[in-house]
């Protein structure tokens, strides 16, 4: 299974549209796709302590454990992943040890174009995290109405699915001949 996290509270959100193709396009190849959307399903904020329990976030942290990868979409505020992908991520920890991730990010401006890293960073040293090398990063431009307006971005999110799920199935069946 491939999941998707919409991580967007906005209803008119960007980065959801980016969702929505990537999982459309995983259906298409005949992946088994799950999304998980923050604004359909909230998770309490992380606390370190009770909040774990919450039953939105072991959903999510089973969804998250019996991935093949997982397909993070946020928007980007003040040149970072919004602060529900980062809070997603705190509440689930270790169930993203070792994953596939990739990332598709929607902004207002060229000027976040590097926003990806930090997440990047902290889940490749955190959980030890496989991030794919190509991420998607759109502005307003790209997007008319619920739809993706721009080829060059459609285009790339089929990249970025083929990408995912070659690397997915590789590490899958490495693991599987280390046993």
């Amino acid at each position: 299974m491939f999941l998707v996290l919409s991580a967007s509270l906005n209803p008119d959100s960007r980065s959801r549209i980016l969702a929505k193709a990537c999982a459309d396009e995983l259906r298409s190849t005949g992946r088994e796709v799950t999304m998980f959307d923050l604004s359909d399903t909230p998770l309490p904020a992380c606390d370190g302590a009770a909040a774990y329990g919450d039953e939105n976030v072991k959903r999510l942290s089973s969804l998250i454990e019996s991935a093949k990868a997982i397909f993070i979409a946020s928007p980007v505020y003040n040149f970072d992943v919004n602060a529900a992908a980062k809070n997603a991520i705190e509440l689930t920890g270790q169930a993203w040890t070792e994953k596939v991730v990739s990332m598709m990010l929607s902004a207002g401006g060229q000027g976040s174009y590097m926003s990806a890293m930090g997440l990047a960073n902290s889940l490749m040293l955190d959980f030890r995290c496989l991030i794919v090398p190509r991420f998607i990063y759109a502005t307003g431009d790209a997007f008319e109405g619920d739809s993706l307006a721009n080829d060059e971005i459609a285009d790339r999110v089929k990249t970025l699915v083929k990408e995912t799920t070659r690397l997915a199935d590789a590490v899958i069946l490495s693991a599987d001949k280390c046993r």
